[in-house]
């Protein structure tokens, strides 16, 4: 098993990942040390006048910068002689159009191209890298999903277990309303974790695949990884990102400390400049960092000797300068916290009843996904989820004070 290892090893170093047959005329950049045939590096840099990037790292050389690898090239008549085939190309690796070896992949169109598509006027204005190169950096991102997905199908099935236990024992006392519901909730966590495994047996191929079925159609594998609902606390936590407050956007009314971590409204205005970005109507300031894309999570500390709060996140587009109605329809995803009572702005209001009254809430923001959940940020019970919707634009994390509140990011 360690010699076929080893040969497959020395198989791959003697392969042109531009071509992906053995080198021929094997030239190295000398600039960042990167191999290829000679003919597949000139097509590459055809029709550049200066800055030559390296098919791999895509690190840029002002010149042509290359010369002969008279080792590697002794190295791969070696391979041959022993009888290494060199890598095969399936079928199903060739370009529909053009019958060309699809040796690129398309940033811009998220697919595999050949050489004569990247010159046609389709592509001629797109980035394209090297499919195998692709490959590993999408490998990566499949390997950190498959490890997520793990943790999550662990937790479902943990619940499942619990749901399972609680209805044995309560079936009897439970009316037949109540035995219906929690029937439900466990045929809902089955589907999830037929769902997680059928998505987890997927990209485990995928991550087992040659570069080029890994990349077929894996837009669409990643998409639905990013339409998971992650609720274990464990993946949930990973995601956690470091907010500080924009004073720039900050009420006049609103003192935030040197770290710009902790505010509190003092219910006096400070002279301020009146600019674009500030809050004029309302005692709130938002997170400086605001978000396209991903997955964010942070705390929010709401020190109990204050009495009123909301937080969430907000769209950029929000007016800052007027009234508006905090609920999803006006781009605010929030929850307010007042004397106790506890509230998600929805339209209508949806009531919430945490136990123990949690002062340290946990916002998790999945943009992908549509999606913003609130949690107690000391036991990691989920406390709600804002119906799914599409995020259009950049979000900023919210934080609302009244009556003399004050709050800290965590």
């Amino acid at each position: 098993m360690a010699a076929a290892a080893q040969l497959g090893n020395l198989k791959e170093e003697a392969t042109c990942s531009i071509c992906l047959e053995y080198f021929t005329d094997p030239v190295i950049i000398i600039d960042c040390g990167h191999n290829f045939c000679r003919s597949c590096i000139t097509q590459s840099w055809e029709g550049r006048d200066g800055n030559f990037p390296c098919p791999e790292c895509r690190a840029a050389s002002a010149e042509k910068n290359i010369r002969p690898n008279r080792q590697l090239r002794n190295m791969v008549e070696i391979a041959k002689q022993i009888h290494l085939p060199p890598v095969k190309t399936s079928e199903e690796n060739l370009c529909e159009k053009h019958e060309e070896k699809l040796r690129l992949f398309c940033a811009e169109d998220q697919r595999m191209i050949c050489l004569v598509c990247r010159e046609s006027n389709e592509h001629k204005t797109h980035s394209e890298s090297p499919v195998e190169v692709v490959a590993k950096e999408h490998k990566v991102k499949l390997q950190e999903w498959l490890r997520l997905l793990k943790k999550e199908e662990e937790y479902i099935l943990e619940s499942k277990v619990k749901e399972e236990e609680q209805y044995k024992t309560m079936r009897k006392p439970l009316s037949k309303k109540m035995t219906m519901k929690e029937n439900a909730n466990i045929t809902k966590l089955s589907n999830q974790i037929t769902s997680l495994k059928a998505l987890i047996t997927e990209i485990e191929k995928k991550c087992e695949a040659p570069a080029w079925e890994l990349l077929k159609d894996v837009g669409s594998t990643l998409s639905r990884c990013n339409n998971v609902m992650i609720q274990s606390p464990e993946a949930v936590k990973s995601y956690k990102v470091m907010v500080t407050l924009d004073p720039d956007t900050a009420h006049p009314k609103l003192r935030l400390s040197e770290g710009r971590r902790h505010v509190r409204d003092k219910g006096k205005a400070q002279r301020l400049s009146d600019t674009p970005k500030r809050f004029t109507e309302y005692t709130v300031v938002l997170g400086s960092e605001g978000f396209t894309s991903g997955r964010h999570y942070w705390e929010v500390q709401l020190l109990p000797a204050r009495v009123a709060w909301t937080v969430g996140v907000v769209a950029e587009s929000v007016d800052r300068k007027e009234y508006f109605k905090s609920s999803p329809e006006e781009g605010v995803w929030a929850v307010e916290v007042f004397d106790g009572h506890y509230k998600a702005m929805t339209s209508p209001i949806t009531r919430l009843f945490p136990r123990g009254k949690p002062l340290k809430l946990g916002m998790f923001l999945e943009y992908e996904g549509g999606r913003l959940s609130l949690y107690n940020a000391d036991s990691m019970k989920l406390l709600y989820t804002f119906p799914q919707v599409s995020f259009t634009e950049r979000l900023f994390p919210y934080f609302g004070l009244w009556f003399g509140a004050e709050l800290r990011v965590m």
